[in-house]
């Protein structure tokens, strides 16, 4: 389910006109997560923690409003909730972008999460089903790259508003503190560095937990 913004009573409507316009209306921002506590929760749990860090983005993304906009050609909505369409990696070298479902229970997320990666592992090529709404999130893990800052390839001529979210390769420094980088890339006809923030700071808040 989605409602209808009210753009003409939104007090950024100005804002969503002016950066709506440009060829790359996207802006972003790569940070240090400190994953220590989520990476041991995850241990205890037995469970990826892929999975584990996936779940807690989409708690993040579907708590803060501004995540969970869509640009509609000259509409904006706001979805009820917000999967991930997560890159997920073949023993080949390939991958193939997946829809995993959300659901705040992590044990009926993690169920579902695992059915839909083993599905991708089983098949061949990029695109292996159909995406007919655009509430996700683009998602994916580059384990292999401590990144300080990380760019997307895009086509332009393509409408799309829906975040981008990446993670690198995690540290361990000498003390035992694991941090991870985390890349978001947003429309900024959607929200500025004020929801940025707002995002990083809760999911760094829940990754804690």
């Amino acid at each position: 389910m989605k409602t209808l913004l009210d753009i003409d009573n939104w007090n950024r409507k100005e804002h969503f006109l002016f950066f709506k316009q440009m060829e790359e209306p996207f802006f972003g921002a790569t940070v240090q997560i400190d994953c220590t506590k989520a990476f041991q929760t995850a241990k205890e749990l037995n469970s990826s923690f892929f999975i584990h860090y996936l779940h807690k983005t989409l708690i993040a993304i579907n708590t803060i409003e501004s995540f969970r906009y869509r640009i509609n050609e000259d509409a904006i909505f706001i979805h009820d909730f917000i999967n991930a369409s997560a890159t997920i990696g073949r023993e080949d070298g390939t991958f193939g972008f997946s829809l995993i479902e959300y659901n705040s229970d992590f044990t009926v997320f993690q169920k579902t999460a695992l059915t839909e990666i083993e599905r991708i592992q089983s098949t061949t090529g990029l695109f292996t089903r159909t995406f007919e709404e655009d509430n996700v999130i683009h998602f994916s893990a580059i384990p292999w790259l401590n990144f300080t800052s990380l760019s997307h390839a895009r086509s332009y001529s393509f409408p799309d508003s829906c975040p981008k979210i990446s993670f690198g390769k995690m540290l361990v420094a000498e003390n035992g503190k694991r941090t991870i980088p985390m890349s978001v890339h947003v429309h900024h006809g959607l929200m500025d560095g004020l929801h940025l923030g707002q995002f990083i700071d809760y999911f760094q808040e829940i990754m804690n937990q």
